[in-house]
């Protein structure tokens, strides 16, 4: 029998890995390309203020509004993607925010760039939770959060990729009459309607419509996510409407709330600190990809090492804490280098808690419940999207410094390990071997 059970785990193991192979690396490029689009901002800000004419509080508002749009259509979206198959509404989804995010180069003041911001947020909706929705079409509960790093890995690897190539697409000016920040929203957004059309072609609906799965291991991998479904029933949702009013949607929605806050705190503003320092743009490009290389890495390490030892929660917990520990420590040194090490700390602490964070909600939301569920708890966390960078330019116009604005984003992270910490204690037992406190085997 153990024997038979090892020969099996290898097997699973080898399965596992086929379709992480040939989905992981196309979903990452779609969520890369995603994340780029929704803050390029950043750096187009280091001309584009001044251009169009936008203050420190109007920037920030306008970076942040993209997420009410985000708020609004993030469950409807989902639950929309969950009916008609997530290769059509995906696809649907990058075109259009493809479109909107080239539109951004036209904007001419205040009240267009709240439009079309707005706009590229309703445009996006669902996209994230409709991918971690995907995924568990795919991985049953113990592979999920390796994968859901791998995949998540994505958003600081946009930032790896996009930073350097924005600073000196920025450069760009006067060509053919556009600025080098009109540049920017063009050359970045139209990928992402080609991306769209190859959506069609390379993302199967589920394991069903896989044509690169031979009938054996389709029967498989349903046998194995039916066993995970059997393993977790008590406290399982499958309708929508129990799950949106469960608690711990809103609490996890909570502590998405705390790490958002953070996220786009610092990565829509990260550029304008580094270049308030002293650096050229091209250089504000370089400087600001490494610490997302890093964060790239501490993901696929963290998740890999929360699937590992069956424990969700501590991994989130601890690596929002040393987030925030990132944030205070640069405000309380007077060098340029240990501050950015710090905002490093930070991010990479932002970016660890991912994988295990959406490893969570899929333990006891099913079907439907799931759509919605995730997309709920996406759409409450990520108005810390717009609470983060507007605060930020909010107190940095009122105190000339971004130091307070690196505490509040302190603070979001704060509560989010102490929430993640609370939300453990109101899982079932049945739930918790996967979420906290199950035993970790030596090794």
């Amino acid at each position: 029998m153990s024997v038979s059970t090892s020969t099996s785990g290898r097997a699973d193991d080898g399965l596992y890995r086929k379709i992480g192979m040939r989905l992981i690396p196309f979903m990452m490029v779609l969520y890369l390309v995603a994340f780029l689009d929704r803050v390029n901002i950043g750096f187009a800000a280091l001309t584009m203020n001044a251009d169009v004419g936008l203050s420190p509080t109007i920037y920030g508002w306008g970076a942040g509004i993209f997420f009410f749009g985000y708020f609004i259509f993030e469950v409807p979206s989902n639950v929309i993607l969950e009916k008609v198959g997530a290769r059509l509404w995906i696809a649907r989804i990058m075109i259009t925010w493809g479109v909107v995010s080239a539109a951004m180069a036209f904007i001419s003041g205040p009240w267009s760039f709240f439009i079309l911001r707005f706009l590229l947020g309703v445009a996006e909706a669902g996209f994230l939770p409709g991918m971690i929705l995907y995924l568990t079409y795919w991985y049953p509960a113990a592979e999920r959060a390796k994968f859901i790093g791998l995949f998540m890995a994505a958003v600081p690897l946009a930032t790896v990729v996009g930073a350097p190539v924005s600073g000196l697409i920025i450069g760009i000016n006067d060509t053919l009459g556009l600025k080098g920040w009109q540049w920017l929203f063009i050359l970045e957004g139209l990928p992402s309607c080609l991306l769209g059309l190859a959506v069609l072609r390379l993302l199967p609906d589920g394991p069903r419509q896989a044509d690169w799965l031979t009938p054996q291991e389709r029967a498989v991998l349903e046998d194995r996510l039916a066993q995970d479904r059997e393993a977790h029933p008590v406290g399982t949702h499958h309708a929508l409407w129990p799950a949106l009013i469960d608690g711990r949607v809103l609490l996890l929605g909570l502590v998405y709330f705390g790490i958002v806050i953070g996220l786009y705190g610092i990565g829509l503003w990260l550029p304008q600190i580094i270049k308030a320092m002293g650096f050229s743009n091209a250089q504000v490009g370089y400087i600001t990809a490494l610490p997302y290389l890093a964060s790239a890495l501490a993901m696929m390490y963290w998740g890999r090492r929360s699937d590992r030892t069956g424990e969700r929660v501590w991994h989130v917990a601890l690596a929002a804490g040393a987030s925030a520990l990132g944030f205070v420590g640069s405000i309380y040194t007077g060098s340029h280098v240990v501050a950015l090490c710090c905002l490093g700390l930070a991010a990479v602490g932002i970016y660890a808690t991912l994988g295990p964070f959406w490893a969570m909600p899929p333990l006891f939301l099913r079907g439907t419940a799931a759509a919605g569920g995730i997309a709920l708890i996406n759409a409450v966390g990520n108005l810390g999207g717009f609470a983060g960078p507007y605060l930020v330019g909010w107190i940095k116009e009122s105190t000339g410094s971004y130091n307070a604005g690196m505490g509040v984003l302190a603070c979001g992270l704060a509560a989010a390990a102490i929430l993640a910490l609370v939300l453990g204690r109101f899982l079932p037992s049945s739930q918790r071997g996967q979420a906290v406190g199950q035993p970790v085997s030596p090794g």
